[in-house]
């Protein structure tokens, strides 16, 4: 009688938590909207190239922009003007920085640009930066079944500090501007 006692007790718990395994898994779910944004000045260090490139342009830009005394106000992002299933990994062309203010003075190599697009489809991508093109996928199918057209650079805010959090607890919003067709 004892044996049994003791395994419903463990059986319950397991039980409980596989449910709360499922649940979380269904909560990571990206959610895909309509979002409205507000316009902002950004810091940027453009480049053509590959996005493996990544690592060594944002070890430059952050080496510029400390020699300029330019400093973040928002999270680190990254424009995106084109994509990988349209050119060739040397012609793609993407941009990362950071928001800053309208004073801030900008020089060379670096660029000051305004982000323009205020209605974007938006959502949050949840774990490593190697399964994006799995929420981008979804944002595509969503944008198609709800009458929506691309229409400007995709831009990314990297949430997170990926050196500080586990890949799997990476957020990144993305965002897609659009017109209604």
């Amino acid at each position: 009688m004892k044996k049994r006692r003791t395994i419903l007790p463990l059986f319950l718990l397991f039980s409980s938590l596989i449910l709360a395994l499922c649940l979380r898994q269904g909560a990571a779910e990206e959610e895909i909207s309509v979002k409205e944004v507000t316009s902002f000045i950004y810091v940027c260090l453009p480049h053509k190239g590959p996005f493996t490139d990544l690592p060594e342009v944002i070890q430059t830009m952050w080496g510029h922009t400390r020699q300029q005394n330019i400093f973040p106000k928002g999270p680190m992002i990254g424009v995106y003007y084109s994509t990988p299933d349209l050119v060739q990994p040397q012609e793609l062309e993407w941009e990362i920085g950071f928001p800053i203010t309208p004073q801030d003075l900008v020089q060379a190599p670096l660029e000051k640009k305004q982000w323009i697009f205020t209605s974007v489809i938006s959502t949050v991508h949840q774990g490593p930066y190697e399964t994006v093109g799995e929420t981008y996928a979804k944002i595509k199918q969503w944008m198609e079944n709800n009458n929506y057209v691309h229409a400007g650079p995709i831009l990314e805010r990297y949430l997170q500090d990926p050196r500080q959090v586990r890949p799997e607890e990476v957020q990144t919003e993305i965002w897609v501007p659009f017109i209604k067709e």
